[in-house]
């Protein structure tokens, strides 16, 4: 690093899924605007990642800035419980019309794994209610939904970074994608037996992503709608990561025309300005609370829970998505990167290349030495962060083509002299 500015240092701050013995300083940035990154030393990166898939606008869009400092002056917050703010409602009603089917009851939280852990609890209360106690969940292998507690259960038990964490979270059941159609009959079968031990089935729909940014088809979720309503399942959309556009659609969902009973919102939810997230449920389960009973109640209240500020936030971000060419930008993206990344594909290493919409994936053969990577991205100005066995970007869908090839242009670069240096 350059220079290095005087409150940085680690004497305090714990950083996230890093071994702080001999940890190296975070890259200090003092602003950022469109998709790129400015450090304190004077360099700019573009931005491969959108600050964890979350910048979709890119960075200090006007619009969302504008409306965040009207409500900053008006109201910055206010609790949820007993009383209400017109931010807040106007987001639940848009995002009830934007999405499929009876998806209409909003549930706000701050953060993505909460969204998740709400929605597994609604799911178990939802049969609870109905006087049946089915307390287990089925999720898949490669599958990443948080770092909760509960979220943890769910994750990859023996793949996932939380594989140590097995015998102390709840066990859940885990099955492998049912990809095939061999694997939905054994699925089928499988579900037969345990149907009455299972509140709900949880999936990323299209993309499992920080589990190794794995893609299925849409044939996927349109056998599991079968297999739950066959067997009197709850089905539950992990679209934290998915949602507002990333996958070509404005939800995954929509791809294949399946909606879920519960779905999970996030990230790209406020265009990564302030934390939001949403569970949203259909009537089937909002009405599965609805008694004379007080305890039947959802018993789960956010301190932050539809936070003013975030969900001004959101509604500005909606505005950008009906008044600019967000998908048509995801498409231009996504056709940019199958060429430009499809260079990839023959070097050394390298196991294949996948593209998705605005999602960008070098599937290498074996784990990459990600610190160094990163380091190399960094000397040629990007920020590209891999993990695992996986090489991607998820810019922002703002992104020019200059700066996009910029990001591809270095992965390939990187690859090739890799492929040097081990020769």
């Amino acid at each position: 690093m350059k220079s290095v500015p005087s409150w940085l240092n680690l004497d305090h701050v714990w950083l996230p899924y890093t071994q702080m013995r001999g940890a190296e300083l975070p890259l200090p940035v003092v602003s950022a605007e469109g998709v790129r990154l400015r450090l304190a030393d004077g360099r700019e990166l573009v931005d491969g990642v959108a600050s964890w898939w979350t910048a979709c606008h890119g960075y200090g869009h006007s619009h969302i800035l504008g409306k965040v400092r009207e409500q900053l002056e008006r109201l910055p917050h206010v609790m949820f419980g007993g009383l209400a703010h017109e931010a807040s409602y106007t987001l639940a009603a848009r995002l009830a019309k934007m999405l499929p089917g009876d998806l209409g009851r909003v549930f706000f939280s701050e953060s993505g794994s909460v969204a998740v852990e709400v929605a597994l609890k609604m799911a178990v209360q939802y049969w609870l209610n109905r006087g049946e106690r089915r307390t287990k969940f089925l999720s898949f292998r490669g599958a990443y939904h948080g770092d909760t507690f509960a979220t943890m259960a769910i994750c990859d038990p023996e793949e996932g970074m939380h594989q140590m964490f097995r015998g102390v979270v709840a066990e859940q059941f885990v099955r492998e994608v049912p990809d095939t159609a061999e694997k939905a009959r054994e699925l089928d079968e499988w579900l037969a037996k345990r149907r009455g031990e299972i509140a709900g089935v949880i999936v990323e729909p299209l993309v499992q992503g920080a589990g190794g940014m794995k893609f299925h088809s849409e044939e996927v979720l349109v056998a599991l709608r079968g297999l739950c309503d066959r067997h009197g399942l709850l089905l539950i959309f992990d679209e934290i990561f998915m949602g507002f556009g990333r996958t070509g659609t404005m939800f995954a969902c929509e791809a294949a025309r399946v909606v879920p009973d519960i779905i999970c919102l996030g990230k790209g939810l406020t265009a990564g300005t302030a934390p939001l997230a949403a569970t949203v449920a259909g009537e089937r389960v909002y009405e599965g609370f609805l008694s004379d009973d007080g305890d039947a109640a959802l018993m789960h209240g956010p301190t932050f829970m539809g936070n003013a500020l975030a969900c001004a936030a959101a509604n500005a971000s909606l505005d950008l998505f009906e008044s600019e060419p967000r998908l048509k930008q995801v498409a231009r993206i996504e056709a940019q990167l199958k060429e430009q990344l499809g260079a990839c594909g023959g070097l050394p290493g390298v196991a294949g290349v996948r593209v998705r919409g605005a999602i960008g994936v070098v599937q290498m053969e074996g784990p990459v030495d990600a610190v160094g990577l990163r380091a190399k991205f960094v000397e040629r100005g990007c920020w590209i962060k891999p993990f695992g066995d996986v090489i991607y970007l998820t810019p922002a869908f703002v992104i020019g083509e200059p700066e996009l090839s910029s990001l591809t242009g270095t992965i390939c670069d990187v690859l090739r002299q890799r492929r040097g240096e081990k020769g």
